[in-house]
């Protein structure tokens, strides 16, 4: 009787195995240190354990029999959630900020996802923005990239 392996699902967990490799070795060698509970080095080692457990699943699948094959990826999605990535960046590096960047990602994505309201998700993306940014400004206490709105907010 023979198995074949689905050698994209092998490739993939042996990826994420180096993945998973290198974000621990990094973790292990970091010098930053916390006098109470849970220090900056738990989040490393719990992204290397989701990264380790994906790799064995992948590498479970690739040896099982009668996997389903992919479907033919939508092009123009893909289209609109890259190019909300690179708005992200843009934005992000031309001073535009975190309200407006998570504005264009949110639109673009959920356009890629087959949405079809592109004002009302911009309008949706700066209010999930401003509300992160706020969070993380006033609660945590960390920064995010400032720009025009986020100076009326500090």
């Amino acid at each position: 009787m023979s198995r074949s392996i689905d050698r994209p699902a092998l490739i993939v967990g042996l990826l994420l195995l180096a993945a998973a490799a290198i974000v621990a070795f990094d973790a292990s060698r970091q010098t930053i240190t916390s006098n109470y509970g849970v220090g900056p080095t738990a989040m490393p080692y719990v992204v290397c354990t989701g990264l380790a457990v994906l790799g064995l699943a992948h590498f479970i699948v690739a040896f099982k029999d009668g996997l389903p094959k992919p479907e033919e990826a939508d092009s123009k999605a893909l289209l609109w959630i890259i190019g909300g990535l690179v708005g992200l960046v843009a934005c992000i590096a031309l001073g535009g900020g975190f309200i407006i960047a998570t504005a264009i990602i949110f639109a673009c994505t959920a356009r890629g996802f087959g949405r079809d309201a592109l004002i009302v998700d911009i309008i949706i993306g700066a209010i999930l923005g401003t509300v992160i940014y706020v969070v993380f400004l006033k609660l945590l206490t960390l920064s995010l990239p400032a720009g025009p709105l986020e100076a009326l907010l500090s």
